[in-house]
């Protein structure tokens, strides 16, 4: 859904790149970067900039290395160096035939390698910042080449510095992944523990067997690309999880409790999220406010499968979608005073379009 681009590119290489900060530049419209287009919402009017697709490529081993941003440097590494314009799944896969964990949980996502620091992707109980050793970019405002250490990305839960500080500042053109050949594989998320058979005497999973787990539990959830899936047109989850401060925290458990929304011995789903905050559902915090599965607003709707996906069920606009955003979010806050933020990049839209859906929160600059 949305408009089309005033200009759009494609950049093979690092020089094609910085020709296009000139190209937009001369003509004096914004240059807005573009991955794989996953995890982006685009206005109906379309976006007046130079629409910047990355395809940089290619998949190299550059030796030896300590561990990722979150990952503390423990044990032997092999450093996986991937083009931004690679898919991020493939680069997964091949990670998983190699013997190389620390990925392996993230398989089944769209998009592109170079999107994946700039919003902290993760998913069962990983994320990339535990295994990012190096972004490489190109400084927007000299056109220079420069590398990043993973540990000074700022990383946070779906959180860089890339979406705030240095938003607008760089484009990504490749990434440097810490790995940990021969290594375990992370199964800490409780669903994605159900999903597993043990193996005998308590060894960790294949990690082939914990990538064919956690595609299979997102395709039950329509979060796999399947043109033949009614769910399959979205941009993933669209609200992201809520971290609270523990006292803030605290006033919403006691407003939910206090919602009558509970069912006898149901404990309201709370995960730690470090430095004293707590993180919430939001898929559940949107049930509970009344909006159930397979929710419709004209074209748009609430997947069937997924309460924290909005769909597209044929011939939706933006706009639709936003108005049901709107209402989910206004549904939860005003039943238990929590704000639910978008997680998709909302491209093109006005001043003002998209104020009450993202408060503070600035889009991440480079669509997945």
């Amino acid at each position: 859904m949305g408009g089309p681009a005033r200009f759009f590119a494609e950049a093979a290489d690092e020089a094609a790149v910085v020709e296009a900060f000139r190209f937009a530049e001369a003509r004096g419209v914004p240059l807005f970067v573009l991955g794989g287009g996953s995890n982006l919402l685009v206005a109906d009017r379309g976006v007046d900039a130079l629409v910047l697709r990355v395809r940089v490529r290619g998949v190299a081993l550059a030796g030896g290395g300590d561990g990722g941003a979150g990952d503390g440097g423990r044990g032997p590494r092999v450093l996986v160096r991937a083009g931004a314009g690679e898919g991020w799944d493939d680069l997964v896969a091949r990670a998983v035939a190699e013997g190389w964990a620390g990925v392996e949980c993230l398989s089944g996502i769209p998009g592109d390698v170079g999107a994946t620091p700039i919003q902290n992707v993760g998913a069962y109980g990983q994320e990339v910042a535990g295994t990012i050793a190096e972004v490489r970019a190109i400084d927007r405002a000299t056109g220079a080449a420069v590398a990043i250490a993973g540990e000074d990305c700022g990383f946070g839960y779906r959180d860089s510095r890339f979406k705030r500080a240095w938003r607008g500042r760089y484009v990504i053109t490749a990434v440097t992944f810490a790995l940990r050949p021969g290594g375990a594989a992370t199964v800490r998320y409780p669903e994605l523990q159900r999903a597993l058979t043990a193996p005998p005497g308590g060894a960790p999973p294949p990690l082939a067997e914990v990538r064919r787990a956690v595609i299979a539990l997102r395709r039950g959830k329509s979060m796999v690309l399947d043109p033949a899936d009614e769910n399959g047109r979205s941009a993933g989850s669209f609200f992201m999880n809520p971290t609270l401060e523990a006292g803030a925290a605290a006033g919403a458990v006691a407003r939910i409790e206090a919602a009558g929304v509970l069912a006898p011995g149901e404990a309201i789903p709370r995960y730690p999220a470090g430095e004293g905050r707590v993180k919430l559902s939001a898929a559940w915090l949107i049930e509970r406010a009344g909006f159930a599965k397979g929710t419709r607003h004209g074209a748009a709707g609430i997947s069937t499968r997924h309460t924290l996906a909005l769909v597209n069920r044929g011939g939706a606009t933006a706009a639709e979608l936003l108005e049901l955003a709107r209402r989910v979010r206004r549904g939860v806050l005003d039943r238990f005073g929590v704000a639910l933020t978008p997680e998709p990049d909302l491209v093109g839209f006005a001043p003002g379009d998209v104020d009450d859906l993202v408060g503070d929160a600035p889009a991440a600059g480079q669509g997945r």
